[in-house]
């Protein structure tokens, strides 16, 4: 259930500064900025948002933030946390995605539900503080027969953090095991069965390439009534063929579903003429990709005592420009195929905005970081605020022009319940608050 409304959060924002994406298109501009917004907080909703104008009465609980940034609450879309936090019980990893699979799959030999609740609720805390309302997470499933042992721990934590995090499960099984169109179906049935918050995943990658499998894997997904979420082309390999063929299945079986593909990095390595082809009919399907910047740079091209030449980060600005969903996310934390790694997803917005060199991180590229309807079957218009929970982060420091640098003090709302961070002094001066303590989970 969500957290209660404890008081500690005021029922007027005062002089917000929104991203032009949040903003109805008629909105004012001042100086050439949007202008400084008035947000109503009832019964932890939006109630209504309109220009600043002047402040609200004496008396009535409100912060005046002067210009302080806010964004919604953040989805982060592509996470794993069965692997999360186990990199300090590893030894040597040899570099790149082959050399971070061998050394993963050593190391689940020894998970015990346990491990796996312990390194995963660590990992929720840290995107609960961060701001996150939604998390999709992909869950290692290599053996037909076999559930692994992290699927229904992760479902359990689904159950216990309803109402502060959306939790979902993805199960990322190697292409093979759907090449049998029988075993697909038997795979997709049991996923569904697990609610209404699991999803069919696979591997796809041209070292072990079989376009039959991916079509009885999206034939089933269909038949089970499940959305699908994909690893594709997590390579440099520029033959790559993986989210082209993707995009042209869902057209011939008419799929009603969305599917989800992360990474996508092979469109880097491609001539313009061919990446630019495949976005196109991305375009035309119901396809979200997600970008994984600091794993991305982290693996590919990667060898021993030799700089990376290529960044590895898909074409991101091109598949804006189309129109195409598309989401920045975290993926690994501290596992051997991220050393570094966040629950943060300001962070993965730092990195992509600085390898991507991508223009107004505030103002255009947030978006990426807060369109949790971006993975759902009907994603809708994006100026919808009014009326949705008030999840929101305030950050103290930060400003649009340098954002996301100084990004990391913030204030959490909760349906307008305050969670993480205090309010500094000079948002309460005038209104009669008084500093409030936050309501911790």
């Amino acid at each position: 259930m969500r957290l209660p409304l404890h008081g500690h959060a005021p029922t007027h924002l005062h002089h917000v500064r929104l991203p032009r994406w949040l903003l109805p298109e008629a909105w004012p501009q001042r100086q050439g900025q949007p202008a400084l917004a008035h947000l109503l907080i009832e019964q932890g909703r939006i109630g209504a948002l309109r220009p600043a104008g002047e402040a609200p009465a004496p008396g009535e609980p409100s912060w005046d933030m002067g210009g302080a940034l806010a964004l919604p609450g953040f989805v982060d879309a592509h996470v794993h946390l069965d692997k999360t936090f186990t990199l300090p019980r590893m030894e040597r990893i040899e570099p790149g995605l082959l050399g971070a699979i061998e050394a993963m799959l050593a190391d689940r030999e020894g998970w015990t539900a346990d491990d796996v609740r312990q390194r995963a609720e660590r990992a929720l805390q840290w995107a609960w503080e961060a701001g996150s309302t939604r998390l999709r997470t992909h869950v290692d499933w290599w053996e037909p027969d076999r559930v692994p042992v992290a699927w229904p721990v992760l479902g359990e934590l689904a159950q216990a953090w309803r109402g502060r995090i959306r939790l979902e499960r993805v199960s990322l099984m190697r292409l093979g095991l759907y090449e049998d169109a029988a075993q697909a179906d038997r795979l997709a049935r049991q996923v569904a069965a697990s609610g209404p918050d699991a999803l069919l995943g696979g591997f796809v990658h041209s070292s072990h390439w079989n376009e039959a499998a991916l079509r009885h894997l999206l034939l089933s997904a269909q038949r089970h009534g499940l959305d699908v979420d994909l690893h594709v082309d997590e390579e440099l390999t520029p033959s790559a063929q993986g989210l082209a063929t993707i995009a042209r299945l869902l057209r011939e079986i008419g799929f009603d579903g969305r599917v989800v593909c992360g990474h996508v990095c092979a469109l880097a390595a491609q001539d313009e003429a061919s990446a630019l082809r495949t976005l196109d009919a991305v375009a035309g399907a119901p396809i979200t990709l997600v970008s994984l910047p600091a794993t991305n740079l982290l693996l590919q091209d990667a060898v021993t005592g030799r700089t990376p030449r290529q960044r590895g980060l898909t074409l991101v600005k091109e598949a804006r420009e189309r129109g195409i969903p598309l989401l920045l996310a975290s993926d690994n934390v501290q596992d051997p195929f991220c050393r570094l790694g966040s629950y943060d997803p300001i962070d993965a917005l730092a990195v992509g905005a600085l390898v991507g060199q991508l223009p107004d991180p505030f103002d255009t590229w947030s978006e990426a970081l807060c369109r949790a309807d971006w993975l759902d079957r009907e994603p809708r218009g994006g100026r919808g605020l009014v009326g949705a929970a008030a999840d929101l982060v305030l950050f103290v420091d930060a400003d649009a022009h340098g954002f996301p640098s100084r990004g990391a003090r913030r204030v959490v709302l909760r349906d307008g319940c305050l969670t993480h961070g205090a309010p500094p002094p000079a948002w309460l001066a005038g209104a009669g608050a008084t500093a409030p303590t936050p309501a911790h989970s």
